[in-house]
């Protein structure tokens, strides 16, 4: 049934319902559960903004979540009181602090983030595999040192304390930040963002279909499979390269908003290698080049650790508290990545097949 044009259209608008219906279905039990949605769709947006760069174009890039970071602290900087508090000529334009409207934040953000991406894909654009890994890797940590250390001699990023109060989101005059009752249903405020982060993910999945089956995304694709073929059949790959590493990250800065606005606190912590290494993962596990598979990756993998902390507190009490739980979870997710690369070695779903191969029956 499945198979047929009217199956597929009942089974889409059956998830739909029930991605609609499932955070008021869970609700009642907290928000915790709730907002490990909130952070899968972030995650999932991230996964699919890096699958541009790594899965489309074939370009490792171990520092993708530097842009996270520039989306989420120019949101910090223009949504919150820290400027205004640090700069007394700031203060004296704006007396309650800089408040910009989040849509013209995550247009900069956007903006910015894909200028970083070029800039970065610019001197880079003749190494390729381990030693692209490698240099992407330092950019994403020079940033977050820069996050780290710019709190003197001027304070621009509060350092390590980070910066604090920043607003929340505001939809047609409706504050994501507080519990709202529409039509006599209560929601509450994680599940309000449940409903944007969904909506901005269905936004990048149609704009990340349109471009794998572009001109662009063919383009990207020969790219990935054999540059110097590219190359030779007229393909301005260095223009091409760049052009991945620019849309991939202004995702990734549109993230970065969304998920400042969310926490209403953002720190270096949050950006560390390890969250790089986890969206490549995500990517990587999912299937590369396969949005389908990217977000069934993305999905499992944020969902992952809440899952295991419920099976780490019994293993640490067996093991009489010698080993943490948070080394127990980790430990758990490694195993599990293990078995899935052993398992499916090119992913959960991975993409078809590209090209036409001769079979039996063609030969015939």
């Amino acid at each position: 049934m499945l198979n047929t044009k009217q199956g597929k259209i009942v089974a889409f608008l059956l998830c739909g319902v029930g991605l609609l219906v499932l955070p008021l279905l869970l609700q009642p039990y907290g928000n915790a559960w709730v907002r490990i949605l909130d952070m899968a769709l972030l995650y999932v947006m991230l996964a699919l903004g890096l699958n541009i760069i790594v899965g489309f174009a074939g370009l490792l890039d171990l520092g993708y979540v530097a842009f996270f970071a520039t989306g989420a602290y120019l949101m910090g900087l223009l949504g919150s009181p820290h400027l205004a508090e640090a700069f007394p000529a700031v203060k004296a334009m704006f007396p309650n602090g800089v408040h910009y409207s989040i849509w013209w934040v995550l247009l900069a953000a956007g903006a910015v983030a894909g200028l970083l991406g070029m800039m970065l894909g610019a001197p880079t654009l003749k190494l390729r595999g381990d030693y692209l890994a490698i240099v992407t890797l330092g950019f994403g940590e020079i940033i977050r040192i820069f996050l780290l250390n710019l709190d003197r001699p001027v304070n621009i990023t509060n350092g390590p304390k980070g910066l604090m109060q920043i607003d929340p989101v505001t939809v047609f005059g409706i504050n994501l930040g507080q519990k709202q009752t529409i039509f006599g249903i209560n929601f509450e405020s994680v599940s309000l963002y449940y409903y944007l982060f969904l909506f901005l993910v269905m936004v990048i999945i149609v704009v990340s279909t349109r471009l794998e089956r572009s001109r662009i995304g063919r383009a990207w694709m020969a790219i990935r499979e054999d540059e110097i073929a590219a190359k030779a059949m007229g393909l301005n790959t260095r223009n091409l390269k760049l052009m991945a590493f620019g849309m991939g990250a202004s995702f990734g800065g549109i993230s970065g908003v969304m998920f400042a606005s969310f926490q209403g606190f953002v720190s270096p912590e949050s950006f560390s290698l390890m969250e790089s290494v986890m969206i490549v993962a995500m990517v990587t596990l999912g299937g590369l080049g396969h949005i389908p598979g990217v977000i069934l990756g993305a999905l499992l993998l944020a969902a992952l650790p809440e899952l295991l902390r419920h099976m780490a507190g019994p293993l640490t009490a067996l093991t009489d508290g010698r080993l943490a739980p948070e080394i127990l979870r980790q430990l758990l997710i490694a195993l599990a990545m293990i078995v899935i690369m052993l398992l499916r070695p090119r992913g959960l779903w991975p993409a078809p097949e590209h090209g036409k191969s001769l079979t039996k029956g063609d030969a015939a």
